[in-house]
This record gives C-alpha cells, sequence and structure tokens, in this order.
C-alpha cells in the first residue's frame, strides 16, 4: 500500500509542477495584460483532484487519521483554482487579478500541505 500511496504523491507532484510552471511561464506576459490560462494549468488542477482524493481514500484505506480540516481547506481552494482555470481557459487575455489568484491560491495551497500538521 505504500508503494501505491508514494506513486500518488509523485502524481499529485506533478499536478502541483504543472499548474505552478504554467502560471510562472506567464508571470512576464502578465505584466503587459496578455497573460492566459494555458491547457497545462487546467491539466495540473484535475491531477491535482484526481489524486487528491486517491490519496485521502488510499490514506483512510490503510488506516492513517487524516486532518478533515485540512483536506477541506485545500479542496477548497482547489475548487476555486479549478473554478477560474475552467471558465476562463478559452480567453485570449486574462484579468492580472483572476491570474494573480491562481498563482497565489496554489503557492497556499502548497503551503497549507507542507506547514499544517
Amino acid at each position: 500500500m505504500d508503494i501505491l500511496i508514494n506513486v500518488f504523491v509523485g502524481l499529485h507532484i506533478i499536478g502541483i509542477a504543472s499548474l505552478l510552471g504554467g502560471f510562472l511561464t506567464q508571470m512576464k506576459v502578465m505584466g503587459q495584460g496578455t497573460a492566459r490560462f494555458v491547457p497545462a494549468m487546467l491539466h495540473g488542477a484535475l491531477t491535482m483532484l484526481v489524486t487528491g482524493v486517491a490519496l485521502a481514500g488510499l490514506n483512510q484505506a490503510d488506516g492513517q487519521t487524516l486532518n478533515t480540516v485540512k483536506l477541506g481547506v485545500k479542496l477548497a481552494l482547489l475548487v476555486v483554482i479549478l473554478a477560474l482555470v475552467y471558465v476562463k481557459r478559452d480567453e485570449e487575455k486574462v484579468e492580472k487579478g483572476a491570474f494573480a489568484a491562481v498563482g497565489l491560491l496554489t503557492v497556499a495551497n502548497v503551503f497549507i500541505a507542507v506547514l499544517w500538521t
């Protein structure tokens, strides 16, 4: 079971890298007002959602205690990220505020995962 959990943790990290990497590649043009949500950002967020739910289930099945408040906060942030990216995925230009919100919420999600014990 540990190997399967670790595989999903790796996939979850790949999802985070895709979402955050897509954001970081658009930061330069964000200053010019031409940033857009690239497909990697949507796919990364969806990967995070699927692997996060799978990780919660696998850890529960393994008999580990889950911090449901932490998972709920992380899920809420991810739902907001997904909503923003999904709704505005076809727009040529995304407002700076919406684009920055996705980046900040992604970074917040990472720090919640790492620092919240």
